[in-house]
């Protein structure tokens, strides 16, 4: 069953054609609504190829995506009649969505309703989708939620100590974000250890330039550490991660040029490893630079490590124990250093990792580097959210029939 998956951003939008969990091709359109805009496609065992396009918005980017897809030079279709679903990430469903659904007027109503919670994100993902609709009427339409799969945290997990009525007037509550990820990420894992998804206590670590952590329980999402917004949990590529809200109110007492518009720009994209080490977000250019003798980019790598074990930490006593700790994600496939480190003196809770395995990971491959008598197993497993959200697009248009 042919399924187009796309994620669609403020300026870009890749795409993904699957059959079966095949990629038959991806790419991306970039610069949309910008100068000198393009289209890097791939065919699968081909070289990715780039074609220049203007595209002043994402309706056009769709239809070039289709004409090269359906293309003689590049396509691998006869017709888009051969695509039978389109799957659309969609950053932010609040507490409006704790599942995937077939695009209706009612659902599109929800997700602008969700835009002051995701205003960055949900108007792409609705061009996306609006764009979609126009170029291909009659092919059913499927929103997979960033959000969906946290919607299972209890009250206490979710709620901030604030005032209850901004909950109630506001959403000012916990929704976390990566679910997708997680959930595929701690599904694998379950298929790993042999046991049952819903009779498992598991951690799941998103660790790349946007990172989180879930503490998943018997199948579903107990926690997760990014909250109301991307910006909350550990320290990541550009983002501060949790910080004491009184520092707002102090540097912006302290500095008069500061405002608040500032200071949000401030703690998302000149904070967390980039705003300590002063190099750069990319943990590679950390690694290197710390090896140096880098005394700033090891301790970014430093406070990193450390944020992660804390949740780790945290989130085994939430569970009432643990039986697997997942990494996934650029950094958490990737990086040796971040797994052992984040791992690092919690034998007493019976997680040791093999260091040997550890630096042994193929690039790619899913692979169990805990030692054979740790008590929970530590899991590397390569997510794969847009073949998570094909298979959610397959299931729902699967069941129209």
């Amino acid at each position: 069953m042919l399924i187009l998956v796309i994620n669609s951003g403020s300026s870009s939008l890749k795409y993904q054609l699957m059959d079966d969990g095949n990629i038959i091709a991806k790419g991306i359109a970039e610069r949309i609504g910008l100068r000198s805009s393009f289209i890097k496609h791939q065919r699968t065992g081909h070289d990715s190829v780039i074609i220049d396009y203007e595209l002043p918005e994402h309706g056009t980017a769709i239809r070039k995506v289709l004409a090269i897809l359906t293309g003689a030079e590049h396509g691998v279709l006869k017709s888009m009649d051969e695509i039978r679903a389109v799957g659309h990430r969609v950053l932010h469903g609040g507490e409006k969505f704790a599942g995937s659904y077939l695009v209706t007027p009612e659902v599109i109503e929800a997700i602008r309703d969700c835009i002051p919670l995701g205003p960055l994100h949900n108007p792409a993902n609705l061009a996306g989708i609006e764009a979609c609709q126009k170029v291909m009427p009659g092919i059913p339409q499927v929103a997979v939620f960033d959000t969906a799969f946290h919607q299972t945290m209890p009250p206490e997990a979710y709620m901030y100590a604030v005032p209850y009525e901004y909950y109630r007037n506001y959403g000012v509550r916990r929704y976390g974000f990566h679910g997708t990820s997680h959930k595929f990420v701690a599904e694998r894992a379950a298929v790993l250890l042999n046991r049952p998804f819903d009779e498992l206590k598991i951690i799941t670590c998103h660790l790349g330039n946007g990172s989180s952590i879930a503490a998943v329980k018997n199948g579903k999402c107990y926690d997760t550490s990014m909250g109301m917004t991307p910006l909350a949990g550990v320290p990541m590529g550009t983002r501060s991660g949790d910080i004491d809200p009184a520092i707002i109110k102090y540097l912006m007492d302290s500095d008069p040029e500061l405002t608040i518009e500032n200071i949000d720009f401030i703690l998302n994209k000149k904070s967390g490893v980039l705003g300590i080490s002063g190099v750069s977000s990319d943990f590679r250019d950390l690694c290197a630079e710390a090896e140096k003798g880098n005394e700033r980019a090891q301790l970014a790598l430093n406070m990193f490590s450390y944020s992660c074990r804390k949740y780790i930490g945290a989130y085994a006593a939430a569970l009432g124990g643990v039986d697997a700790v997942v990494f996934t994600a650029g950094i958490g496939e990737n990086t040796p250093s971040v797994r052992s480190q984040s791992v690092r003196n919690l034998a007493f809770m019976g997680i040791e990792i093999d260091e040997k395995k550890n630096v042994e990971v193929p690039r790619g491959a899913e692979m169990d580097i805990s030692l054979e008598r740790s008590a929970a197993r530590i899991l590397v497993i390569p997510t794969n959210e847009e073949l998570a959200i094909a298979n959610e697009t397959r299931r729902i248009s699967e069941n129209l029939k």
